[in-house]
């Protein structure tokens, strides 16, 4: 098992060049080559700059997706028609500074026809970035039943008679896509899974019992899907994050893991448990009770929300808060989610994010000094 103390969930701020080559793309002004060097040139980017931050484990900064989970969309045939609304529906909440923001769930989304690959989904993220590191590089993948929200029981043309079928078809997407990763080398892969936390509060409850399932099945059913993708070998750590929510320097819900602790955190084949605790909305870590001996907990204490600049003073008080539940050897740290879970990012600069990555660095190596020896 990796035993990393620095890590981060996936995503990081897309800089303006690519964002502005996205779109360039789209419209037709600038060819793949063209497209393809300036997404290039971003990863590398970032890249460098967690190598800089003294991070333990690296990721390409998801600079090739629109979204955390628009590879699946990107990759795989069969989905209707749809923008990036797609990935940002809800009620979201916010601060003071970027308030309240409701985006309606487009009536256009769907399953169209059977599913079908028209290439990987992150394996050109892999084998790119691993020429340009020698850090254990992460790929992430959403988990399967993340996709009940491209379902439509009453869509005239959906393909599948319900919505263990389509999910299943999903999920065997998700393990070849792991076998793949596996065989080029890959040695660490999270299955991100946001959509658990949102089982706390009653309005987004609704939303996923009503495509079919009780919470129960969500928990049960739901883990083990993800424990499906999640191919044994000998070589490959797992990780399984979950959050409240993260777009545009907002959340979904809030509340403490207690609810679902147990069930996830005792039955999840994952061995690193990425959880958000950044704030009180994420509750205490009282939670942390349920974590098997066998799992780490990476602490998600550093907030991607906002620019405010933690002190490594701060973050170690929180880890020593965290180990009374779970032993100091079994823990790590990371920011609480991505920085930029789509391409819209969240409120803050790059300066900041970067602040923060060598603020978990230098606290992790306060806190565990003889693994930095």
């Amino acid at each position: 098992m990796l035993k990393a103390r620095t890590d981060v969930v996936g995503s990081l701020l897309r800089p303006p060049e690519l964002i502005a080559a996205r779109n360039y793309y789209a419209a037709g002004e600038i060819g793949p080559a063209q497209f393809k060097d300036v997404e290039d040139r971003a990863v590398d980017g970032v890249i460098d700059a967690q190598e800089a931050a003294g991070l333990d484990v690296i990721t390409d900064g998801e600079m090739r997706r629109e979204s955390f989970q628009s590879q699946m969309t990107e990759a795989i045939g069969g989905f209707g028609e749809y923008t990036i609304d797609a990935f940002l529906w809800g009620n979201w909440h916010g601060d003071d500074q970027v308030g309240d923001k409701q985006v309606e769930r487009p009536t256009q989304m769907g399953v169209v026809e059977p599913l079908w690959r028209k290439r990987h989904l992150s394996v050109e993220e892999f084998v790119y970035a691993r020429a340009k590191t020698d850090r254990p590089i992460k790929v992430t993948l959403p988990s399967p039943s993340l996709f009940a929200n491209f379902w439509q029981s009453d869509a005239p043309d959906n393909p599948y008679p319900s919505l263990d079928r389509f999910l299943d078809h999903v999920t065997i997407i998700l393990k070849e896509e792991v076998q793949e990763l596996i065989r080029l080398g890959c040695t660490y892969i999270q299955i991100d899974a946001p959509h658990y936390p949102l089982l706390i509060a009653e309005e987004t409850r609704a939303f996923y019992e009503n495509q079919g399932w009780d919470i129960d099945r969500w928990l049960q059913h739901g883990i083990a899907l993800d424990n499906e993708v999640m191919v044994d070998h000998p070589d490959v750590t797992y990780a399984f994050h979950l959050c409240r929510g993260n777009q545009g320097s907002r959340w979904l819900v809030s509340g403490s893991y207690e609810p679902i602790a147990e069930q996830i955190f005792t039955n999840i084949k994952a061995e690193r448990l990425m959880l958000e605790y950044d704030d009180e909305r994420s509750g205490d870590f009282e939670p942390l009770r349920h974590v098997p001996e066998d799992k780490m907990v990476v602490l998600g204490i550093v907030t991607t929300k906002s620019g405010y600049r933690e002190s490594a003073d701060e973050l170690c008080e929180r880890i020593e808060a965290a180990s009374e539940h779970v032993p100091l050897d079994r823990l790590a740290i990371s920011p609480q989610c991505g920085f930029a879970t789509s391409i819209i990012g969240n409120n803050l600069t790059i300066a900041d994010q970067q602040h923060k990555l060598q603020t978990l660095a230098e606290a992790a190596q306060r806190m565990w000094p003889a693994d930095y020896a």
